[in-house]
């Protein structure tokens, strides 16, 4: 299938890189500070620098995206990081966000599997394993000032996890249709192939829907 390139695909969430042919955002306050003279040089270092396609942009917010104009919305990794609440505005924005019959898929770790993994280990590891698997524990506490701003304002903790079930009610609600259990590059939409890396679906649930 040949790709449309007038169409427009955002992704959010997208880290440090992003394909030229995607809109890329990502609300990391170091993406914010590295745009800033001056000081954006001084915080580059020691820090990814993120590619100049990148912008700053919150889901939770609002991306500055027209409502109905995208064909397709992508995020790998993010909806984990937000707070339950935030996670419902986020699908609202992007269900806005699509034209009727744009693609949404998201890539995030399965609760159901994680928890499956803890009670089929035998190990006496098991449980620091999940734990820090999951992100609900803290094995080591860091007590500096910049160790504390980049855990609470870098958007790195995992402040809700998902399972199957759970998301797939989420995305309903939010007015999502075919709702499926999507694998990596099986999406008709060969867009998405630009967006999508196959080492982040590892022991990953990740589904696609439409608008």
């Amino acid at each position: 299938m040949m790709m449309e390139m007038s169409k427009l695909y955002v992704q959010f969430g997208s880290g440090s890189s992003g394909p030229e042919e995607w809109l890329n955002y990502d609300a990391s306050p170091t993406l914010r500070l590295q745009r800033l003279p001056l000081i954006g040089a001084l915080t580059a270092r020691g820090s990814p620098r993120f590619a100049p396609n990148i912008r700053y942009g919150d889901i939770v917010k609002g991306l500055p995206i027209a409502a109905n104009s995208c064909a397709g919305i992508y995020c790998c990794h993010v909806l984990e990081h937000l707070a339950f609440e935030e996670c419902q505005l986020a699908l609202k924005n992007v269900f806005s966000y699509l034209e009727m019959g744009g693609i949404f898929r998201c890539v995030l770790p399965d609760l159901r599997g994680m928890i499956d993994a803890y009670l089929s280990n035998p190990s006496a590891n098991a449980a620091a394993r999940f734990m820090e698997y999951t992100g609900l524990g803290t094995r080591v506490r860091k007590r500096g000032a910049g160790d504390f701003a980049r855990e609470w304002f870098g958007h790195s903790r995992h402040l809700w996890h998902w399972d199957e079930k759970a998301l797939r009610s989420a995305l309903s609600e939010a007015g999502f249709r075919l709702i499926r259990r999507a694998a990596f590059n099986d999406c008709e939409d060969k867009r998405f192939a630009l967006v999508e890396c196959q080492d982040r679906f590892g022991d990953a649930m990740a589904l696609e829907c439409r608008k």
